[in-house]
């Protein structure tokens, strides 16, 4: 089913069937193969470059786009309906430009942020570590500044599009303390950085999720953004963003969810009649809808303050909250409606399913979500 949107200009309108087009040529036909396969799509991130979908809020004058983040988090929705994996690396990129867009020196927003944000080079976002994942003030990766720059010693976890991607937005202690952590643009390729064999993933298997190993390796100083001892609150800021993201990309998975179900409840029969007249799966597939529609107004809400230079932190928790846990809901019922063939792996279903599941943990577990939402109400 086509999503019937509301968008604020002809342009946005243009822009989201430019969006359907390429992901119904580029993504919705070779999704299966790779996933299936755990393969990487060479040369997509290309495509969807040159269509100019890789650094779409952020301004004009650097190559990005100039779109307002409502119209950016539909267009990350309408790929995620085609294809989960993608729009969750396409909206990690849009992470990694954050910091320097939002921090970097005049010098450097015009050496790098033009190649990043027309996808000439691909970013990862590179905060957690095994052993501080939502407690990001126990990183313990260092920074050490020497006579050409910085030492980096340590080992980063999670890194979406790692080994793959050619720069890392990576937090590194420079210090003690929550004050003590800065952020760099990293290069993805360098002497002393080698990458962890790909995670074996429940779901996002065309996407690599890797480790990085940081053996000594020296990046230039005028790779640190901000100031040194900022990155706690780089990383935050940027993290709001992400959070709408995600949101986004859950709620175009529970799109394709309900998609699906509808397909097959309206062709399927049971005693003399459609399963979708039986009225039991007939409410079933109204509270997904009604879930998915929930979803999707949340991030809508949230992402509109954002535009309108208002805090939005507190919402960008509730709407990562409300989809991925709307997400879960919706492909856990859509492989109930399917019955047996839900749980094969003749219907994309169960791939949406175990992809539901990841949405609730990256970019902030729903449990943080709950305590950033409960301490702004309470503050």
């Amino acid at each position: 089913m086509t999503v019937e949107r509301l968008l604020p200009t002809p342009e946005a309108r243009d822009l989201i069937e430019l969006t359907r087009e390429i992901a119904d040529k580029e993504l919705a036909t070779r999704v299966e193969e790779h996933e299936r396969n755990e393969t990487y799509p060479e040369g997509l991130f290309a495509t969807l470059a040159a269509a100019g979908l890789l650094g779409l809020p952020y301004p004009e004058e650097y190559g990005g786009g100039g779109q307002p983040y409502e119209v950016y988090l539909q267009v990350l929705e309408e790929l995620a309906i085609r294809w989960a994996a993608v729009a969750v690396a396409v909206s990690v990129h849009g992470l990694s430009c954050h910091p320097l867009a939002a921090f970097g020196t005049e010098e450097q927003k015009e050496r790098w942020l033009p190649r990043m944000l027309s996808g000439e080079m691909i970013g990862g976002y590179s905060l957690s570590e095994p052993q501080a994942g939502s407690d990001a003030a126990a990183l313990a990766c260092k920074a050490e500044r020497v006579e050409n720059g910085y030492r980096i010693t340590g080992t980063k976890a999670w890194i979406t599009h790692g080994g793959k991607a050619d720069y890392y937005a990576l937090f590194a202690r420079t210090g003690e303390g929550s004050r003590g952590v800065s952020c760099f643009l990293a290069p993805g390729h360098v002497d002393g950085l080698m990458f962890g064999k790909p995670e074996q993933k429940m779901g996002l298997h065309a996407i690599p999720t890797t480790t990085a190993h940081w053996d000594g390796a020296i990046i230039e100083a005028d790779r640190l953004i901000g100031r040194e001892g900022q990155g706690l609150p780089i990383a935050f800021s940027a993290l709001d963003g992400g959070r709408l993201g995600i949101a986004a990309v859950a709620t175009g998975l529970a799109q394709a969810a309900l998609d699906t179900a509808v397909a097959y409840a309206k062709e399927r029969t049971a005693f003399g009649k459609r399963i979708a007249d039986h009225q039991g799966l007939g409410f079933l597939l109204a509270d997904m809808a009604a879930a998915v529609e929930s979803a999707r107004a949340t991030y809508l809400d949230a992402a509109r303050r954002r535009d309108a230079g208002l805090q939005y932190s507190r919402q960008a928790s509730v709407a990562k909250l409300v989809a991925t846990d709307a997400a879960m809901k919706v492909t856990t019922d859509a492989v109930q409606v399917l019955g047996g063939y839900g749980y094969t792996r003749d219907f994309p279903v169960e791939r949406y399913m175990r992809e539901a599941k990841i949405t609730q943990i990256f970019e902030g577990t729903n449990q943080i979500q709950r305590l950033v939402i409960s301490r702004a109400l309470t503050k």
